[in-house]
């Protein structure tokens, strides 16, 4: 290998002596130093450009024969990156970096420094330019892998990276450009350090989070999540180091910070979409002053809804047999009765079970909650067995509509808002 490097040399030597002797017959007097400067930059740039062109042909030819993605998930990964052009610019600059002494070799000793400067800049932005590639070449392979989780984490690093990257590839194009030791620069860091964790507070924040959220697997892209803070309900579409982006079920979207994942109550929801149930917790809310007991009259007319009719006959036996000994019976308030709100919350229980809409198999019931300024809360809880939104809904005003009117059998009066 060696040998046949310094045998291109001598070639290259040879071919560019004849071009020096020429320069300097035709360039104008004091200028020929500027026209071979010129000349000799222009020729490294094409021999550059030229071996970089037929190396980046070879390893992509190399490459694109594995093009298989389920067998070759790691090759394919590496050539969507295009690290196989970082590679060619890699070879071709070390080349460049070998050679340059040899194009009007022994003349023009004073750019050497210059060149071998532009070279190790090169480098340094070559470098910096496959460590981002290398990181999308990791994305792209948990892409084809559908590994979400490890993806959102590779995005809190990848992009963590980046900026310290850019930082430190910028420190380093420095100290090579001016000759400067790197020690020199990171010394004087320590004094500005506070500055730094202050100005990247946030992307600090975003990477703890993003690491967070990949390794307890609490969310992922494309969970359907609701935000009360933010009032967001939605598919979540990105996790950044920075930002979170939320598709919203108006055609909208939001973005919220990606610490706020860390700190801030969220509802993943997609587990509805995964079990195929969707919950029901809506209340129904009464004016306490419509509650009564019921009269044997009330009792007789309500005998007549076949879902509540032998709940009565029974419950009236009961309660019969209950007062047959007892003091005072005349009296309504002595022992057990039967009130219109109980008998109703019997009703609905009986008539949410019937419906072949709802989840068997999970809860269904109809329950009282504390009463508040605005009546007595009765709450229907229930799963449906069909999670799509539009037929979520109807399912629910179905119920809804029902009840509400069917409470007036009962004398029951609904709270509502009188303007």
């Amino acid at each position: 290998m060696n040998d046949q490097l310094e045998e291109t040399k001598d070639l290259i030597q040879g071919l560019s002596e004849p071009l020096y002797r020429y320069i300097s017959r035709i360039a104008p007097s004091g200028l020929e130093f500027v026209f071979h400067i010129i000349v000799k930059i222009l020729l490294l740039i094409a021999i550059f450009l030229v071996i970089d062109f037929i190396f980046k042909l070879i390893i992509n030819s190399v490459f694109s024969i594995f093009r298989n993605k389920e067998k070759y998930p790691a090759i394919n990964s590496i050539y969507e990156s295009r690290i196989t052009n970082s590679i060619a610019h890699l070879i071709a600059l070390l080349i460049i970096g070998s050679i340059h002494e040899s194009i009007f070799a022994g003349a023009l000793t004073k750019t050497t420094t210059f060149i071998i400067r532009c070279v190790n800049l090169g480098l340094v932005m070559i470098f910096a330019g496959m460590l981002y590639r290398g990181l999308t070449a990791f994305r792209n392979y948990f892409v084809i892998k559908q590994d979400f989780y490890k993806i959102m984490a590779l995005n809190a690093i990848s992009e963590t990276v980046k900026i310290l990257g850019i930082f430190l590839f910028s420190v380093v194009g420095i100290c090579v450009i001016f000759g400067i030791k790197g020690t020199t620069i990171v010394g004087s860091l320590g004094a500005i350090t506070a500055v730094l964790v202050l100005v990247f507070r946030d992307t600090i924040l975003g990477f703890v989070t993003g690491l967070h959220v990949a390794t307890s697997k609490n969310l992922k892209v494309g969970d359907w999540v609701s935000i009360p803070k933010y009032n967001i309900e939605g598919n979540i579409a990105e996790i950044n180091l920075l930002t979170t982006k939320i598709n919203n079920f108006d055609r909208t979207f939001s973005t919220i910070p990606t610490y706020d994942l860390l700190t801030t109550e969220i509802k993943n929801m997609q587990v509805i979409s995964e079990t195929n149930a969707r919950r029901i917790k809506k209340s129904i809310f009464f004016n306490i002053n419509s509650f009564k007991f019921l009269s044997e009259e009330d009792i007789e007319r309500l005998k007549s809804i076949n879902l509540i009719s032998d709940y009565l006959e029974q419950r009236s036996i009961e309660l019969k047999k209950e007062k047959e000994n007892m003091a005072h019976k005349e009296e309504i308030v002595n022992g057990r009765q039967l009130t219109n709100i109980g008998v109703f919350r019997y009703y609905a229980q009986k008539y949410i079970e019937r419906i072949p809409e709802l989840d068997k198999e999970g809860p269904i019931m109809v329950r009282q909650l504390n009463s508040t300024p605005q009546g007595l809360p009765l709450e229907i809880y229930a799963f449906t067995n069909d999670t799509e939104w539009v037929r979520f809904e109807e399912i629910q005003s179905d119920i809804f509509d029902h009840l509400l009117v069917a409470s007036k059998e009962f004398d029951l009066e609904v709270m509502q808002v009188k303007v």
